[in-house]
């Protein structure tokens, strides 16, 4: 299994004059409050192990006090750690001088802020390759790439206005496209969308995963909205004072939950959103070909005490041969099922659950959906009585 590209290991910050004074008592397992009420010392991260894997969405999430904004400030050692180690590409970052901490900062890792952080007496082009312009190329190559983040973002034509001309989201993505320019392999991304619209919100969550499906940047999501962190998220991480309470990607967050706090997080989230046709769908098929003779089929499918069988081309479906079908097969003395199949619609299996209803409650008698993989090779069925007991 390859190493993550980032690793945060024992990481412990406590904000106050003598804050190594206050490990013993953490680990010790006094509260924050605790601490706070003995000391004046105020607990930030308590004990903070992550593996963040290349290429992937990693979201960090809570509500405000958690620590996620503490954390996200520790990747690029705008805060120091208390204790523990960052390690990024296997290197120890807590190791660099200031110099190389510099570079890292220009290379390796770029931020996104929540209020955009744009230089207001720059143009929208000079915003965007400022962190070239400053890494010293030339002028004509910074307008390059520049002009080429801008068009990726949406905001093509736009180069020579000033932010305050730009809306919210245009400001926001003329933050993304700055944090792109750079070529930064880690993309930091600190309550990034949520000073924005709802409407607007969801175009950049959008603009992020379409994005993302070109690039595969490695990037770590700060959010206290859950909705968002279960669409955006590869893997989840959940804070609550400090402390790491589960990891996981969205289906484990929301389909196994670690404690009561995740629970009432998850609680009312709407998961058809959320769930795809992957984690509904029944695998444990009875499945013939085309060549079946109709008799066969009527054996099996009576032995299964099911409604239907699937029949395969190869590794595709072909469609499903229902009980009756297959009875009126054999009554017509058919020398195969194939001219009995009925076919069958099929969607992918990354289709969310919220796009399977309405097909699903089409009709009156319950017609499955066929599931694919990426390679169009047939997963399994949903089918209605699967869908109301998995989501129920």
């Amino acid at each position: 299994m390859a190493e993550p590209l980032v690793r945060i290991e024992n990481l412990f910050k406590v904000f106050g004059e003598k804050p190594e004074s206050v490990i013993p008592m953490v680990e010790a397992g006094q509260s924050k409050d605790e601490i706070l009420a003995a000391t004046g010392h105020t607990l930030g991260l308590q004990n903070i192990n992550l593996d963040i894997n290349k290429g992937e969405i990693f979201v960090i999430m809570g509500l405000s006090g958690s620590g996620k904004s503490t954390l996200i400030r520790h990747f690029n050692r705008l805060i120091d750690p208390t204790q523990g180690h960052i390690f990024v590409d296997g290197v120890d970052v807590m190791k660099f001088s200031a110099r190389e901490l510099q570079d890292f900062r220009r290379h390796k890792m770029s931020m996104v802020f929540q209020r955009f952080g744009l230089l207001p007496h720059h143009s929208v082009l000079e915003n965007v390759g400022y962190g070239l312009s400053i890494q010293g190329l030339s002028k004509d190559k910074v307008r390059e790439k520049a002009m080429h983040w801008l068009d990726a973002v949406g905001l093509g034509g736009y180069e020579d206005q000033y932010p305050s001309q730009l809306s919210g989201g245009q400001q926001q993505r003329v933050g993304l496209a700055r944090a792109l320019c750079t070529d930064a392999e880690i993309l930091l991304m600190d309550e990034a969308f949520s000073a924005l619209d709802p409407l607007i919100r969801r175009e950049m969550q959008d603009q992020l995963i379409s994005l993302q499906h070109k690039l595969h940047k490695t990037i770590i999501f700060i959010t206290h909205d859950l909705d968002e962190a279960l669409r955006l998220g590869d893997k989840i991480a959940i804070l609550r004072d400090g402390k790491l309470i589960q990891v996981g990607n969205p289906e484990d967050i929301l389909l196994h939950p670690a404690d009561d706090y995740v629970e009432a997080f998850v609680h009312d989230v709407n998961r058809t959103k959320v769930l795809t046709a992957a984690h509904v769908v029944n695998k444990t098929l009875l499945t013939l070909t085309g060549r079946t003779s109709p008799q066969q089929a009527l054996d099996k499918i009576r032995e299964r005490h099911a409604d239907y069988a699937c029949v395969l081309d190869g590794k595709s479906l072909k469609g499903i041969i229902t009980l009756g079908e297959a009875e009126r097969a054999l009554s017509e003395g058919a020398g195969n099922i194939a001219d009995y199949v009925s076919d069958v619609n099929c969607v992918p299996d990354s289709a969310e659950l919220e796009a399977l209803l309405p097909r699903l409650l089409v009709g009156k008698e319950d017609q499955p959906i066929g599931v694919t993989n990426e390679e169009g090779e047939f997963t399994g069925m949903v089918s209605r009585r699967r869908m109301a007991e998995f989501v129920s």
